[in-house]
């Protein structure tokens, strides 16, 4: 007869106990699905660095939003591609620009469903860098005022939410000051504040067409080896008035979200990226992994971490399955 007292198994024993005990659980309504709106009409064109996901004209977007909503998935977040790029980026901020044109589309037909909107310059400028090139350096500054016409430019068509994700030094402050101006007090800022120059982006660079034309990033996306950089990023976002701060990427950086959980009060999202989804996706279309388990496991990590919103590509299949386990 054993001398067992304390049995830790006792509570694993079934299903229901272990829901019953369960510490952290993953949610349709932490979910915020990427698509990617092009020009044109009738586009639905996949793209084949991130496998079952596609670029959208403003018309055939409304097919792949009806769906989400319908898996209880109410938030997107738009990306653009416009149809010309210039030095300057100025599809990014164009009142007729594919990103405000897919937000009246979006909200014309299913109101109900929240929009945010991603706030950079690099898918619309020819060079591909986040902001005003002078010589070979991104001139922080002027940048500002571009970001700030973009934010007012989505508010304007309809966005619920900004995301501003270039890292220029001081953009939630001027985002902020332009959307209250013009009277979107009401619109919150979803600041990418630790944002890294991370080689899990290159499946969303060749998505959205953004990559570099010369140099990289590292100028003003942080240097993945540092955390209490990313401390000190986004307090200065919190101060300048960003409502959400995000961790970007998600896997590698679990700790940077725990961190960031334990420092601040406010929502922080994280942001599962283009590369995380796609190692998930060929490590299974070669029977290596099970998806379903692996993208679970993964979203319950996010989630024990400190994050209380998940940015995925992997959104749909998630609210598909939690509705299977119910």
């Amino acid at each position: 007869m054993s001398n067992l007292t304390v049995r830790p198994r006792r509570l694993r024993r079934n299903e229901a106990v272990r829901r019953l005990v369960r510490e952290h659980a993953v949610s349709r309504d932490d979910l915020i699905y990427p698509l990617f709106v092009a020009p044109g009409t009738g586009v639905k064109r996949e793209i084949s660095s991130l496998p079952g996901n596609y670029h959208w004209s403003a018309d055939t977007i409304l097919c792949e939003i009806e769906e989400m909503l319908k898996l209880g998935v109410r938030s997107a977040l738009l990306f653009g591609l416009p149809e010309s790029k210039d030095e300057v980026g100025s599809g990014a901020y164009d009142a007729h620009g594919v990103v405000q044109e897919a937000i009246r589309s979006i909200k014309a037909r299913f109101p109900e469903t929240y929009i945010i909107t991603d706030v950079c310059l690099c898918e619309y400028t020819s060079h591909g860098h986040c902001g005003i090139v002078k010589g070979e350096t991104v001139d922080n500054d002027p940048t500002l005022g571009l970001l700030a016409r973009t934010a007012l430019s989505h508010a304007e068509a309809g966005a619920d939410m900004v995301a501003p994700s270039d890292m220029m030094d001081g953009r939630v402050a001027a985002i902020r000051a332009a959307l209250d101006e013009h009277g979107f007090q009401d619109v919150p800022i979803m600041a990418y504040s630790a944002k890294y120059a991370s080689a899990y982006y290159g499946p969303f660079r060749a998505a959205a067409d953004s990559a570099p034309a010369f140099g990289d990033r590292r100028s003003y996306q942080m240097d993945p080896p540092n955390a209490r950089e990313a401390l000190r990023e986004v307090e200065l976002d919190v101060l300048e008035g960003a409502d959400i701060v995000m961790v970007k990427p998600a896997l590698a950086y679990m700790d940077v979200i725990y961190r960031v959980r334990e420092a601040f009060n406010l929502p922080v999202a994280c942001y599962n990226v283009s590369g995380e989804f796609a190692m998930v996706k060929a490590a299974a279309a070669q029977g290596l992994i099970d998806e379903r388990r692996i993208v679970m496991e993964t979203m319950a990590g996010f989630k024990r971490a400190g994050a209380d919103i998940i940015i995925t590509y992997h959104a749909k299949d998630v609210a598909r399955w939690l509705k299977e386990e119910e």
